[in-house]
Parts: structure tokens; sequence; C-alpha cells
């Protein structure tokens, strides 16, 4: 019988995927279409059953691929858990959330780890690509998957792959982006390395434990919830002193070398940025250390949609109308451009603070034309000239490049508060001669 790694480095292992969203879904696909037998594993029987019939819902998959990848056997979905002891390879791609104290929750980790480890056989190789604090490889994983007497290396594989999926990207898919991965030790490393190289076409970058390879996806989202947080401060400074954030992030960026853009905006929202640091956040106080810089930008950030709110309660004063009372769209209500991906959006927060103060609040996106706030469904309006003429304020919370007729809102709205910039890039509107047209 051949072994682990001449299965992985052959193509013949079969690979179980265990959640299929964002993470797992496109990562799936991309093993199949490699040519590995993969069986996705998720609790939700409604994914289950269109993937079986090859029904795409994630973005960043091809349908065509997705069809035809079912059709020919390469890939299945099932939720009966007890099919892992099928698996040779096992990647967990399952939420990890905080709760309302911004402390992690692992329970989707720590539920997956205690079934994984009923149906583990020897020769195994188990991937965690969940985002984490550094050690929950090491320190949550390894001690469950080793219960029934298997021996990590020897019997058995562990190793952390950071997922580094961006939704709506055009350039960068699962395929070419590069990865970071850590074993628990050498034979556990060599596998998964050669798990990631028969799939990607990207390099595969080797850490010396899973403790790095967490670490590296903190740091790259902690990166990255700071500069927003610089971006959205300067925002308000800049408007403080009456200069233009976004033209001077513009001259900034001319500058070759030792500086990259962030903007600012209403918020910052998705999976990662507003999540991802504050697992550090957690991981730190256990050695007696307290993550000052990353809670500071959470709060610069979390403050956003009240700032949105506060300035347009400004905005209308200065027409003599009051906020309660005001009819209110929101213009994307999408975490990013160009995506149906609602996950902490920061639009959805703004949405709450009007609400709160009284205005009569709806949206439009054309990605997005159903969602869920405090557990009540709307859908998304018919954006036409009779609505946009009959409204008090249009407040732009994320920047579609698609869908949308600017132009039309532009001429048809009596206020816009446009806090992506993205009216005056389409229309070429020059801002200082548009007294409606205002930005963040």
């Amino acid at each position: 019988m051949s072994t682990l790694y001449e299965r992985i480095t052959s193509k013949s292992a079969k690979v179980g995927v265990i959640g299929l969203g964002y993470v797992g879904l496109p990562l799936a696909v991309e093993k199949a279409k490699a040519g590995f037998r993969v069986l996705g594993f998720d609790i939700q029987r409604e994914k289950v059953d269109k993937i079986n019939r090859g029904e795409n819902y994630i973005g960043d998959v091809v349908p065509e691929d997705l069809a035809t990848l079912t059709k020919n056997g390469h890939l299945s979905a099932t939720d009966d858990f007890s099919r892992i002891g099928e698996c040779d390879v096992v990647a967990i791609c399952v939420p990890t959330p905080l709760d309302k104290f911004k402390q992690p929750d692992l329970s989707y980790v720590v539920n997956t780890a205690d079934t994984l480890s009923s149906f583990m056989h020897e020769d195994m190789l188990v991937v965690l690509e969940s985002t984490t604090y550094p050690g929950t490889t090491e320190e949550v994983l390894l001690p469950m998957l080793s219960k029934g007497g298997l021996k990590v290396g020897r019997d058995f594989y562990l190793a952390y792959s950071p997922e580094r999926v961006d939704p709506g990207n055009l350039l960068y898919k699962t395929k070419n982006t590069p990865k970071v991965v850590g074993g628990c030790t050498p034979e556990c490393l060599r596998h998964a390395k050669a798990l990631y190289e028969a799939v990607l076409q990207a390099p595969v970058f080797a850490v010396s434990s899973p403790k790095e390879a967490e670490m590296a996806k903190i740091l790259e989202n902690t990166f990255r919830i700071v500069n927003c947080a610089l971006a959205n401060e300067m925002a308000v400074v800049c408007r403080k002193l009456g200069i233009n954030i976004w033209e001077v992030i513009e001259a900034a960026s001319t500058k070759p070398f030792g500086f990259m853009p962030f903007y600012p905006g209403p918020g910052v929202g998705g999976h990662c940025i507003p999540i991802d640091p504050f697992y550090l956040t957690y991981k730190a106080r256990s050695v007696d250390y307290h993550t000052r810089l990353i809670e500071l930008a959470g709060e610069i950030n979390d403050s956003m949609p009240e700032y949105v709110t506060a300035r347009l309660q400004d905005l209308l004063n200065d027409e003599r109308k009051p906020l309660r009372g005001s009819k209110v769209i929101l213009l994307g209500i999408a975490y990013k451009g160009d995506i149906d991906d609602v996950r902490e959006s920061p639009a959805l927060k703004v949405w709450e603070q009007l609400e709160a103060k009284g205005a009569d609040v709806t949206y439009f996106d054309p990605y997005c034309r159903l969602v869920k706030l405090k557990g009540k469904a709307f859908e998304s309006c018919t954006l036409d000239e009779y609505l946009l003429k009959s409204v008090d304020a249009v407040v732009v919370t994320c920047a579609h490049t698609k869908g949308v007729d600017y132009n039309l809102v532009l001429e048809a709205s009596p206020l816009i508060l446009d806090t992506k910039n993205i009216i005056s890039k389409v229309t070429g509107v020059d801002i200082k001669s548009c007294p409606k047209l205002h930005l963040l």
C-alpha cells in the first residue's frame, strides 16, 4: 500500500473539506480541479444539496467549474460527518467569530475537532485553515486529535495554513495566492507542503511551526486594521481642517516608496479586518500584555458608523431638516464593492444608527437583493428618478462599480453623503462645484 505522502503527490488521496463557505468551497473546487477526489462537509443541508446539484453560491467560484466537477464525480458534499473516515486529508475551514465581548469563539473548531477525532485513522493529514490565535493548532487541536492514542508526526499529521481569501479580487484567487504553512513536526510540514504544492500555482512558504503560520495571518490583518484606522482618523481631522482627504491620499500615493494607500469609509467589514486582530489581543493577555494599538484601531473603526450618522445629521440640519423622520437611502449594503458579502458590514451599522435617530431607512444594492437586520428581512429598493427625488438624502456606504447609475444618483438626489468618494470618480463631477455632494 502506498504511503500518504505518495498518495498526496500522485493526487490519489481523497480530500475532505469541512466548512463550505467563502474559504472552504473555493478550496474544495481548486483541489478537485487539481485532480483530487474531494468530499465537502457542512452542517447546512441547503449548501450540501446545492453543491451536489452543481449550483454555485460563492462569488469567487466559477459556476461552470463547480457544475463540471460535481458532474464528473470529482467533487461532492455531505452532512454525514462519519464519512470523514473515508478521507486521507482533511482541511478545516469553519468560522471563528468573536462573541459580543470581542472574545474568540472557537466552538466551531472545537466541535469539528471533537467529531474528527471520532473518525480519524492512521496516515491522515489534518490542516486547520480557519483564522485563530497563535497556539490553537497545538494547544487545542492536537490534544483532541491525539486522545485516541494516535501520535502526531508518526500516525497522523497536523498543520496550520491560514486562508487568504479576498472576495471580489479579480487578480488573486485561491489558486494563485501564495500559501504559508507550518507543521507540528517536520513530517507534518512535509505532508502539508506537498498538498498545497499539488494544488496551487503559487509558492508555498514553510515556517517553523503552526504558531508562526497562525501569527502571520494575524499580522497581515492587524496591518490592515491599523492602517484603515489611520485613514479614518485622517478623514475626520482633514474635514475639521477643511482639507480633502482623498486628494491628500492621491498626492501621497505618488511617492514610490514608504507609502501604501488606505482609504477612509463608514467602518471596516468582512470576516478578517474587524475580527482577526482581536484573537491576538485575547492571546496576548495570557502573557500579561495589552495590545494597545490594536484596540485603539478597533475603537476608531468602530466609531465611524456613528460619525457618518452625525455627519449626515449636520448636513440635513444645514438644509433645515431634522434627521428624525427624514427618508434616507443607503447605497450599497455589502462590506466592500462588487460582492454580495454583508458579514460585519459597516453599512448595516450605519443603518442601525440612523434608525436609532428616527430616520426612515431603505437601501439599494445590486448584489444584495435581500438582507437581514435584527432578525427582519429587507429587500433592495428600485433605484429610479422617482425614488431619489422622494428622499431627503442618499448615503453611499459601499463603492460598487457595477449596477449603480451614479449619474442618475447625482442628478436626482437632493443631498448626497459619499463615504467612499465613488461618485466624483465615476461621473467626473468637481466636488467643489457640486453643493449637494459631500464627502466623509
